[in-house]
């Protein structure tokens, strides 16, 4: 893949992901989301939400019409535009802000922020994640929680496949992984087809065991890290199907 940039600030990778990403069943996930990250932290209908990389809003939406305020942070002006259309048409006050991650600061603003399906750890360098925790520990007000979903290390190493292929809607999606640097990145090539048209993305994602984020929480100011194997707060074991890590400031 030849672009300028990283391939984060690829414009035509999310356009042609889109469907991939946010087909009707990923919508109605949202909501069982949402209903378990307020069982989880149990915060009060008007608690300050920050959704870092929000994407299309589809937990944005969500918090904002439990009567939840709002501020979703995203890097993609396209996904941006489609949350904004949703929330005005919707009559939802949510505040969206197109910025990278690394560069959005606020001060003891939020009771929470989400940063939800591993949409972290995508910079080349450990120091941005780590700068992003920092951001979102200055962003929160004292006791506020910093919710990580991912897909922790170990669950990976479990259930891993070199190749996959799949498709949805008349899109084949074709999916090769390898683990790199001691297990501590995954590469990602991906060849999306559909009818005569091709088009091929590689990118690398940076991935953690529990104890490695927690440390990285540690290390940018959270006092204590509670960690879960879903977002209903089931055991981190051999029956995990994801890393959710809950830190506290």
């Amino acid at each position: 893949m030849r672009r300028r940039g990283t391939w984060f600030q690829n414009k035509d990778f999310w356009r042609t992901v889109h469907p991939i990403l946010f087909r009707q069943r990923r919508w109605e996930m949202a909501t069982e989301d949402v209903n378990n990250i307020i069982s989880l932290l149990k915060f009060k209908r008007g608690a300050k939400i920050l959704d870092l990389c929000c994407g299309v809003g589809r937990h944005s939406l969500e918090f904002a019409r439990r009567g939840y305020l709002v501020t979703g942070v995203d890097l993609t002006a396209m996904y941006l535009r489609e949350a904004r259309r949703k929330a005005k048409h919707e009559g939802l006050a949510i505040d969206f802000f197109q910025q990278d991650m690394r560069r959005f600061r606020r001060t003891n603003t939020f009771d929470a922020v989400i940063n939800l399906n591993t949409s972290f750890g995508y910079f080349k360098t450990q120091r941005d994640d780590v700068r992003v925790a920092e951001h979102m520990y200055a962003a929160l007000k004292k006791g506020g929680f910093f919710v990580i979903d991912l897909m922790g290390k170990e669950v990976l190493a479990r259930i891993f496949r070199p190749r996959d292929w799949y498709e949805l809607e008349g899109t084949i999606v074709m999916e090769e992984r390898t683990p790199s640097n001691d297990w501590s990145t995954l590469e990602n090539r991906w060849i999306i087809l559909k009818g005569n048209r091709r088009k091929e993305f590689t990118f690398k994602i940076r991935f953690y065991s529990a104890a490695e984020l927690c440390a990285l929480l540690k290390q940018a100011g959270f006092r204590k890290s509670a960690v879960y194997g879903d977002l209903a707060g089931a055991p981190y074991d051999s029956k995990a199907t994801r890393l959710i890590v809950v830190a506290r400031k």
